[in-house]
């Protein structure tokens, strides 16, 4: 199953899921959301009535007075009213009068006089003043024969409660409008549905063109045929331009151009030193020049044997995809042996070494030989940038999970267009004693070390001079 067809089930699943949940809470909210809409107008409808009674019940004529002969033909009118396309021809309502004990006086209906209805909500709370309304079935064992009650209070000119209106509505006459709601809602689910089905498609399909485009090229490219990367949108265009990238570098030719002439570069000056050197042995000289000129080729063998080291070091790490079985690290133990990996360094420039540990360090999981190897890079950079008399603080402390390691100096500093440049390959800047260059593989070997271990490298100027290099490292 492609990746195009596992994101259209996955989306439409998702889709049909969430159809699912809305419709049916839709579809379940609609009867009692009609039910509370009658339910408000029974209750205006009974508080109407029940100021068109009051002095018919006062009078002691609400049985056989002008109120309840209108009621009485209002049963007979056929209103032909044709509502949302359903046609309604009679009234529904049922109106009942209680007198102040809740016995029932009037009925509209005529089934229910002198009955004691004193016990039921609508009246039993309303002749105490507060709202009564209920809900019955007609049939213990039909839930569709509920009867809504809602009642109001008669009151004398004085407020006395004298009697109760009760208007009551069968639900039933208002469920051919719930089921039209809830037809219409299931209706427009199934459309939202299907348009959600066309998109996830047209999604499906744009997705397996622009992927399809993407494999020919990278089968072209394995090939070894000439291709044109394709045209793509959004992160396919991003995935396009990354393999296109990873093309020329596998190439090869820009790669191996950059770097032998880099390294070539590097690689003249004590190159020169030692043949200049050589021709001038070839002559006799004084013993001491002799002696100076072969130490001269030896300091230049060495760097050349170091440069060539340090590089064979670097490709090997950056071959690297992680470390292949961390250990635990102790940060004050790694750092106690970078110092004295550096002492003998410091001490003949004349630098001198501190360890400040702040908090509780947490403990590392890495390599702990490439490790030592990240911090003497660091602190040998800042022996060579430092005065004699300076002092290079080695600086641990924890920050969130993990452990912030720097190391400052109290040296000249980096200037500004060097601050964006020092982890690249090769660069590096002349020693503040005129001393000869390094190789400038250092720091970007640092920067190895610690991405490999999911960490990261920064160097800053600080403020009132010298540098700051910190490394951060997360814990185990």
């Amino acid at each position: 199953m492609n990746i195009a067809l596992r994101v259209l089930l996955g989306y439409f699943l998702i889709v049909a899921l969430a159809a699912l949940l809305l419709g049916n809470v839709f579809v379940q909210q609609v009867k009692p959301g009609v039910r509370q809409a009658m339910e408000a107008t029974l209750a205006d409808t009974a508080n109407a009535l029940a100021e068109l009674a009051s002095d018919d019940l006062l009078a002691g004529r609400i049985n056989d007075g002008p109120f309840a002969r209108r009621l009485r033909a209002l049963a007979a009118r056929d209103l032909h009213a044709s509502i949302w396309d359903e046609t309604k021809h009679r009234v529904d309502y049922r109106i009942t009068v209680t007198d102040a004990r809740g016995i029932v006086i009037f009925d509209s209906a005529g089934k229910e006089l002198g009955r004691d209805n004193a016990r039921w909500n609508d009246v039993y709370r309303t002749l105490r003043g507060q709202y009564g309304a209920r809900s019955t079935r007609e049939d213990p064992a039909d839930d569709t024969s509920t009867v809504m009650y809602v009642a109001a209070p008669i009151k004398a000119a004085d407020g006395r409660i004298v009697g109760v209106l009760t208007v009551s509505k069968p639900n039933r006459s208002i469920q051919p409008f719930i089921e039209r709601s809830q037809r219409i809602i299931l209706r427009w689910g199934g459309v939202l549905l299907g348009v959600a089905l066309l998109v996830g498609l047209v999604a499906a399909w744009w997705l397996s063109r622009q992927l399809a485009a993407l494999r020919r090229y990278a089968d072209a490219v394995a090939a070894g045929q000439r291709a044109q990367l394709p045209d793509a949108a959004g992160e396919f265009a991003d995935l396009g331009r990354a393999l296109e990238s990873m093309r020329r570098q596998l190439d090869g030719k820009q790669y191996v151009e950059r770097y032998v002439h880099a390294l070539t570069h590097e690689l003249k000056s004590p190159l020169a030193a030692i043949r200049g050197a050589a021709e001038l042995l070839e002559r006799p000289l004084p013993e001491a020049d002799r002696a100076r000129f072969v130490a001269s080729i030896g300091g230049q063998s060495r760097r050349m044997a170091a440069l060539v080291d340090r590089l064979l070091e670097l490709a090997a790490l950056e071959h690297r995809d992680g470390i292949e079985a961390p250990v635990s690290v102790d940060p004050r133990a790694l750092a106690q042996a970078g110092l004295e990996d550096v002492a003998a360094r410091a001490q003949g420039r004349q630098v001198k070494l501190r360890l400040q540990a702040e908090g509780t360090l947490p403990a590392l999981q890495g390599d702990p030989l490439l490790l030592r190897q990240l911090l003497v890079n660091l602190l040998d950079n800042a022996i060579d940038f430092s005065p004699a008399g300076a002092v290079v603080a080695l600086v641990l402390a924890p920050e969130g999970n993990g452990l912030r390691l720097c190391v400052e100096d109290c040296g000249p500093g980096l200037p500004a267009f060097a601050l964006a440049r020092v982890f690249e390959r090769f660069y590096s800047l002349p020693r503040p004693d005129g001393g000869v260059r390094g190789s400038g593989l250092g720091l970007n070997f640092s920067a190895q070390i610690a991405a490999l271990h999911g960490g990261r490298v920064s160097l800053e100027n600080r403020e009132g001079g010298g540098a700051r290099a910190c490394v951060y490292l997360p814990g185990s």
